[in-house]
């Protein structure tokens, strides 16, 4: 992957989150919207993690998303010679992660809003990113062996 593609990705992510939450703070603050019979737009504050788990606990969250992206950044060369799906993936973890961290130290939650009524929890385009992000990332770096 070019110098420039992972800086791309990790721009497009945040801006992304940023305009959909923006959107969801304008349009659905504190609403749930009906999309599709197992679809909704609904607005939760996530003070916690994913499921919400640990609510409450947005410092102790805000500081480790920090030194996760500061790791991930100090790794960044080591993880880019496995390839482009792992540099890919990696773009998509610190993408996400700054876009969880930007809506921590603005708001002190994350701002949630996919909600499939089959899955238990609400989520948002970071965390879309930082899942798909990290499923590449693990197959990126594996070796040909399979390890």
């Amino acid at each position: 992957m070019s110098r420039l593609r992972a800086p791309a990705i990790i721009l497009a992510l945040f801006v992304l989150d940023r305009a959909s939450k923006a959107w969801v703070l304008e349009s659905l603050y504190g609403r749930s919207v009906a999309v599709l019979p197992w679809f909704r737009l609904t607005y939760a504050e996530n003070t916690g993690v994913a499921f919400g788990m640990f609510r409450d606990s947005n410092l102790f969250f805000l500081v480790f998303g920090a030194a996760l992206v500061a790791a991930l950044l100090f790794l960044r060369r080591r993880i880019e010679r496995h390839g482009a799906l792992a540099a890919a993936g990696l773009a998509l973890v610190l993408g996400g992660a700054l876009g969880n961290i930007y809506d921590r130290i603005a708001y002190g939650y994350v701002l949630d809003f996919f909600d499939f009524t089959f899955f238990p929890a609400v989520f948002n385009v970071a965390d879309s990113g930082i899942t798909v992000g990290a499923a590449l990332l693990a197959l990126g770096m594996k070796d040909e062996k399979g390890k």
